[in-house]
């Protein structure tokens, strides 16, 4: 069940870290809200230090989070741009779709395949990733806009290989060190961005509290990420932490009264079917 449980707090709060973050972009741009959060969240993992005092990272394992937060922030910032000039109603699936396969098929190969109940689970879990990120037009609009495609299915990549470099190099222990040594990749990726673009780093101060909160759910989600792979299998804490889209619709429901459509709501109920097979 930790597994499980794990999984499922990682998509919650990497969910509500992208509808606070959605809310950050709003006021200062996408990449440099996304900079910002990351900042806020080494620095709160360095005063963690203090209290955990973890032995610092093997090279090996410092190496591949360092490769994980560059790769992961790479995903993140195509799927920002390609939410910008295409529709986020393809970008969405699509990517979260890649993000939870990758580590699945990496999973079967290392660790082998899982019991047929939980390969069913996988199946109601894509499925319900795919329909939750659905606009009202579904299927269609993904078919009627293939040339939308190539950015996601970008990101995508860059979400999966996060998750399966974030697991080898958490594999021997250890959450902070991980996350900072990630989340520095991630910095300086971001920061060597926007110096060559030589945009503005300059922020609306007002916006620093949901920055702040965006920058510590994004932590929450990796740290349950992390103890999701350390206590189970990385396909099961992968395709369960896939399902954030559902957390950030349910709240964008609640708080910002968009209203949920017949495929998202199909979706929410396929997670629930998925979390029942992968538990018994």
């Amino acid at each position: 069940m930790l597994p499980i449980l794990y999984g499922l707090a990682s998509a919650l709060s990497w969910g509500a870290g992208d509808f606070t973050g959605g809310l950050a972009a709003r006021k200062v741009g996408a990449y440099r809200s996304v900079f910002y959060a990351e900042v806020i969240g080494i620095i709160l993992l360095i005063l963690a230090l203090n209290a955990t005092r973890e032995p610092i990272l093997t090279s090996r394992s410092a190496v591949f989070a360092m490769l994980a937060g560059v790769l992961g922030t790479i995903g993140l910032m195509l799927l920002y741009h390609a939410m910008s000039v295409g529709m986020m109603s393809i970008a969405a699936p699509v990517s979260a779709l890649l993000a939870a396969m990758l580590p699945v098929v990496f999973g079967m190969f290392t660790e082998g395949l899982p019991d047929y109940l939980t390969l069913i689970g996988f199946g109601f879990a894509l499925f319900a990733v795919w329909m939750i990120s659905q606009g009202a037009g579904g299927v269609t609009d993904i078919l009627s806009h293939l040339s939308d495609l190539k950015l996601p299915l970008l990101a995508g990549i860059g979400f999966g290989c996060y998750f399966v470099l974030i697991h080898e190099a958490t594999k021997s222990g250890g959450t902070v060190w991980p996350m900072i040594f990630s989340r520095s990749g991630g910095i300086a990726l971001i920061s060597t961005y926007l110096l060559i673009t030589r945009s503005s780093w300059k922020i609306d101060t007002s916006a620093l509290p949901i920055i702040s909160v965006n920058g510590v759910l994004d932590l929450g989600g990796n740290f349950f990420f992390i103890l999701a792979g350390q206590a189970g299998r990385l396909d099961v804490s992968s395709v369960l932490s896939s399902l954030f889209p559902g957390a950030t619709v349910v709240l964008a429901w609640i708080f910002l009264k968009e209203r949920l459509n017949r495929n998202q709501w199909i979706g929410i109920a396929s997670a629930l079917i998925a979390i029942v097979l992968m538990t018994l």
